[in-house]
């Protein structure tokens, strides 16, 4: 890690950082420990993990609240004596943080007297036992922090006033200056790393004090603790107003402590827009501003041209206080791609300032091991979870192409993921929340290409079965995640002839294939053998052999009926095949074939497709037949695990973009029969399912046998969300007509008649 003691940054290449999300959050009396969530907490060789990313230092907890709840005299340090000793032999600086979006032990609050001395107090004893340790972090964001707890009512204590939130921002604050006293007492040489999120806020001229006064007050942590704050600061009035003493402001003048390293934390939500005609925006983003009914959006989802990023904002911030910088929180709650792309721009950002004359050290990857729901700001245990460079819903952590792309950065290599040519949706037609609004003048010469690999020669996606419903979709999401793809037909790419695979690879180049092209009549294959297994064996059989001499990663598909549904539980990746029926013989043979052919491909089983865009699905048929108030027959003996099918395309997606391989379950969490299935389509739509008739399988005179129960899970890892979850979104989504699509899946029809 970088000293601070020398300005000339361009000496030393800009250094790549990781982040570990370790929120101890109190809502109520309600605790959110995100160390347990992830793992983290019981997984001692993480550090190793994290030491393979190249990261030169870490984000690290060392937090109050877990190490010292009941006072310092009772503290355990085992864990941080773990941790901490492992990063220091693996050569990682640990920038330790003690307070993490919380407030402290149950006894005390963010607005407690008494917060500031006790934490200091557990600031010595930490620097007591690691005097090694140089770089501190006391409290992670005090005005952000300051603001979710003490005027927006979010957080505990749960303040909705500007008194409260002044308060819980000056005892951070202070709380800073005196841990900072008692580590240096120990470690004289001990190093400040104070974060804080860095936005800014636009505004209609109407909105124009508001706006000009939320970018002023996001200075106020980092101004307190340089003792910039007096009877001339800009916020002086809004300070001494609440009725604090003005004796508690002019307190940092006397006892500065200026960072050594500025931490800017940046998000997509961190650019804001507010808008005097809140009539114009989604009903969530209204609300009152100084009294003025107003908007309050992301920037991205609102102004026509996107705004240029971080890098004026590191400019800002660095004419400001001319501290040495770090980006300490770089990350996107969005599809892989788009958190390869977002990392990129900022990496992008940094060399630009950089070469500009800001001393910028690091860009910080977060959160190295994902987040859970902070998409409601972990106000809710949910389970929603964004994934980092290593995704957790696996039995050990497993590294994403953000960790390839990390590794990639640390060594200084060049960046070899073709996805990273697309644009980010925060900066693509198709992210507004509303009609675009035209961007401020000082905003419009900016360029809207957000990093420097835009458009430049992206390889494909080569999708395969372009009249089928899983290709379709397949189609519909690349084209939503501004993936480049080809779907193709038959006569564009027959996979059971080698040439016509080898002409089509040279031919687009593309640097992965999904397959979703195969005999899917179940019932017709028992008397047509031979051409199911052309199509479903031999064809990705002779695929997967081209993808392998072409180097191109293949994703293609088996199913449940590989199984002969003798187990009384839900099956999972090892578990032997035993297929009733040529189908499932078809599905078991390739699998085999494709994976001895091309190592690298990725198998996927799944089950019981279901979806908003194809019109003869199980759960449609179902609900379009209640509806008309005619019966519907569905079996009572027959349990599957449904999918939807939009979760399995995202998912795949992802884990081609992963660059995983081998035989994996995907299907949404739950199991339970075909009757049921319908029952709970119906009562999720509002549907009277008093013509629903529960039938025997047998009854159907099926010419294949089926087994009577194919439930999936997965030892590899649960990617999809629960079956209740998926409904709700195929009903949002069921009457939904998407011309533009239509007209590709057209072509692609008229090139295979």
């Amino acid at each position: 890690m970088n000293s601070t003691k020398s300005t000339n940054s361009h000496a030393r290449p800009l250094e790549l950082w990781g982040g570990l999300e370790c929120t101890v959050n109190r809502v109520r009396d309600d605790y959110f420990h995100q160390l347990d969530r992830n793992g983290h907490a019981s997984r001692a060789d993480d550090i190793a993990r994290f030491a393979s990313l190249g990261i030169r230092a870490i984000r690290y907890p060392v937090l109050w609240e877990r190490t010292a709840p009941d006072g310092v005299h009772a503290a355990d340090w085992s864990w941080p004596d773990e941790r901490l000793n492992a990063l220091r032999a693996h050569g990682v600086t640990p920038i330790a943080g003690l307070i993490h979006h919380g407030s402290g032990p149950r006894h005390t609050s963010l607005v407690d007297p008494a917060f500031a001395e006790q934490l200091a107090e557990y600031a010595g004893a930490v620097a007591a036992r690691y005097p090694w340790i140089e770089y501190y972090t006391p409290v992670n964001e005090p005005c952000t922090t300051a603001r979710f707890a003490g005027l927006y009512g979010v957080w505990y204590p749960h303040g909705r006033d500007d008194r409260t939130f002044v308060q819980a921002l000056l005892n951070q604050c202070r709380a800073v200056v005196l841990a900072m006293r008692a580590i240096r007492a120990v470690n004289p040489d001990a190093k400040l790393v104070q974060t804080d999120d860095l936005g800014k806020t636009y505004s209609t001229p109407e909105m124009a004090t508001v706006a000009e006064f939320y970018n002023e007050r996001r200075w106020l942590a980092w101004d307190l603790l340089c003792g910039m704050v007096g009877p001339e600061h800009a916020l002086w009035s809004y300070l001494t107003k609440t009725g604090i003493p003005a004796e508690e402001f002019l307190w940092f003048r006397d006892n500065p402590c200026p960072p050594d390293v500025i931490g800017v934390n940046y998000y997509v939500t961190s650019e804001r827009w507010l808008d005097h005609r809140p009539d114009r925006y989604p009903a969530h983003h209204r609300g009152v501003a100084d009294g003025i009914p107003c908007a309050d959006i992301e920037a991205s989802r609102a102004l026509a041209t996107p705004t240029a990023g971080i890098a004026p904002l590191l400019h800002e911030i660095w004419d400001r206080y001319h501290i040495p910088l770090a980006v300490t929180e770089a990350h996107i709650d969005a599809n892989r791609e788009d958190q390869l792309r977002w990392l990129l721009e900022i990496w992008e950002a940094g060399k630009e300032v950089r070469a500009n004359g800001v001393d910028l050290r690091a860009v910080t990857v977060w959160s190295l091991l994902g987040s859970f729901d902070w998409n409601s700001l972990v106000t809710c245990n949910n389970g929603y979870y964004e994934p980092g460079p290593f995704d957790v819903r696996t039995p050990e952590p497993r590294p994403t192409a953000v960790a390839r792309m990390m590794r990639e950065l640390s060594a200084g290599a060049p960046l070899s993921h073709p996805v990273l040519r697309g644009q980010g949706w925060w900066r693509r037609p198709g992210r507004w929340l509303c009609t675009p609004v035209a961007t401020p003048d000082a905003l419009t010469s900016i360029t809207a290409d957000g990093h420097t690999l835009v458009g430049k020669d992206a390889a494909p996606i080569l999708i395969t079965g372009a009249t089928g419903t899983l290709g379709r979709a397949f189609a519909r999401i690349c084209r939503k995640r501004n993936l480049a793809y080809r779907l193709l037909s038959r006569q564009d790419m027959d996979i059971t002839d080698p040439a016509s695979v080898d002409r089509a690879l040279d031919k687009y180049r593309p640097w992965a294939v999904v397959n979703t092209a195969g005999y899917v009549r179940v019932d017709d294959a028992e008397r047509d053998a031979e051409r199911c297994f052309r199509e479903n064996a031999i064809g990705p059989a002779i695929l997967a052999a081209a993808c392998a001499r072409h180097g191109v990663h293949l994703t293609t598909f088996s199913s449940d009926l590989v199984f002969d549904g003798a187990l009384d539980r839900p099956y999972v990746e090892s578990d032997a095949v035993a297929p009733l029926n040529v189908y499932g013989r078809s599905k078991a043979e390739a699998e085999l074939r494709v994976q001895d052919k091309h190592p690298g491909a990725l198998v996927v089983r799944t089950s019981a497709f279901f979806g908003p865009w194809d019109k003869y699905n199980f759960v449609t048929l179902a609900l379009q037949t209640l509806e008309r108030g005619e019966p519907f027959r569905a079996a009572r003996d027959m349990a599957v695990s449904p999918t939807y099918v939009p979760d399995l395309a995202h998912a795949c997606l992802d884990l081609a973009i992963d660059g995983e391989s081998g035989v994996w379950h995907l299907a949404n969490v739950g199991t339970l029969t075909w009757v049921e299935l319908a029952e709970q389509a119906a009562a999720r739509a509002g549907v009277d399912a008093s013509r629903l008739e529960a039938v025997s399988a047998e009854s159907y005179g099926f010419a294949a046998p089926r087994p009577r129960y194919t439930g999936l899970h997965s030892e590899r890892g649960i990617l999809l969300p629960s079956l209740d979850h998926a409904l709700g979104r195929y009903l949002e989504l069921r009457n939904e007509i998407d011309q533009e699509m239509e007209e590709v899946i057209l072509m692609a029809e008229s090139r295979q008649a």
